[in-house]
């Protein structure tokens, strides 16, 4: 009788905290930046007495007697209007150096474990990718799309799924621990503390592997049910070829949150087709064209609204803040996928009215002449349709 393999789980990551690993986990938060945490420490800071930072740090972690501080607690514009607000959670630099240390140690062991329609941050994947394999699906003829949304995904998911995946591949309990600790270190807001019972916060360091980790039941699940998915963090949807599919679709991937004890937006999820358009990662993807969506377009114009104000002077850095915006508006949404080179002529000129009036603190139709575009290009003022590439 054939007896089915014992699983082997990872042994002895503490072993694995050594100096090297500490330095490498404290240049990447160096190089993401970040504000403080409740202690004000700013990473500049931190720096300053860096070898006797990393040193306790790294004596606390190997030790177990590591313990986080709470979050500080921040709140940023969610929409157009900036009436809804998305909570974010700043750690201490000491704890984002412990996080991307536990990053570095847990994500080789489940990288090999991802589903391969997998794409968000994942070594060597990016949104882009998604995007595109969502257009190969669709001309392999899975023109039918369930465009889900989780609720809350990462203010809800009950750290028993995240611990219950983690100790299913890992045997080392002070790790363990270690992202145990993080998950419960609660906030602080406006000087109240508030426990975390459930959740893993956004802003955390290794907040989205936790939620791939989480969500990989999900996907080999629909995989093992026949259905394509293509997923990015909490963003998903999934591919079929009949009306009658996707939403048998629905109701599995209901039922799959439901024992991960999440649920599917009812006002955001919907079963749609690639002839009627659906939005994903940014894009409005059709049957024969990806344009950047309409909301995508508003959070632009509103990003340039702030930094081309007629109150303001038409200087080397207001331009140099423009550019950063459209720059990285550009580099994201001209790829070799998406039509949006009308779109890019229509904000370019759009833009150039902007500071226009900026310069003359008017809108007059005259003023097109007295500051021509050959001028903005000597000022320095990048152009979209610059970046897209040639028909």
């Amino acid at each position: 009788m054939d007896r089915k393999p014992k699983k082997v789980k990872a042994h002895s990551l503490t072993g694995r905290i050594t100096e090297p690993l500490m330095r490498l986990a404290f240049k990447s938060v160096r190089r993401n930046r970040g504000a403080a945490g409740i202690d004000k420490v700013s990473i500049q800071m931190f720096e300053a007495n860096l070898d006797e930072n990393l040193a306790s740090l790294m004596r606390d972690l190997k030790q177990g007697t590591f313990q986080p501080m709470p979050l500080r607690r921040v709140y940023i514009p969610k929409g157009i209007d900036r009436s809804s607000l998305r909570p974010l959670g700043i750690p201490a630099v000491r704890d984002r150096v412990a996080q991307e240390v536990l990053r570095r140690l847990l994500s080789p062991i489940f990288e090999r474990q991802f589903h391969d329609d997998s794409f968000g941050f994942r070594p060597g994947r990016n949104c882009h990718q998604a995007v595109e394999r969502v257009l190969e699906l669709g001309r392999q003829g899975y023109r039918q799309v369930l465009d889900a949304d989780i609720k809350g995904f990462f203010d809800n998911i009950p750290h028993r799924v995240i611990m219950t995946a983690l100790a299913d591949e890992v045997a080392d309990g002070n790790i363990l621990r270690l992202v145990e600790k993080f998950l419960r270190s609660g906030v602080m807001e406006q000087g109240v503390f508030k426990p975390t019972t459930v959740g893993t916060p956004q802003g955390g360091v290794f907040s989205p592997l936790l939620a791939n980790i989480a969500l990989n039941y999900l996907d080999w699940q629909l995989d093992a049910a026949g259905y394509r998915l293509v997923r990015y963090a909490d963003d998903f949807v999934v591919l079929c070829k009949t009306e009658r599919e996707a939403k048998e679709a629905r109701g599995l991937v209901e039922r799959l949150l439901t024992e991960l004890g999440l649920t599917l937006s009812a006002e955001k999820t919907q079963v749609t087709r690639f002839a009627r358009g659906f939005c994903f990662l940014g894009f409005d993807i059709r049957r024969r064209t990806v344009r950047m969506r309409a909301k995508s377009v508003q959070k632009f114009k509103a990003k340039v609204r702030e930094w081309t104000q007629r109150k303001l002077n038409l200087d080397s850095e207001a331009i140099g803040k423009l550019n950063r915006v459209i720059r990285g508006t550009a580099q994201y949404f001209a790829t070799g996928f998406a039509n949006c080179r009308a779109l890019f002529r229509s904000l370019d000129e759009w833009i150039r009215m902007r500071l226009r009036c900026m310069r003359y603190k008017r809108k007059w139709t005259s003023d097109n002449y007295r500051l021509r575009c050959k001028h903005l290009e000597r000022l320095g003022v990048l152009s979209l349709v610059d970046f897209c590439r040639p028909v």
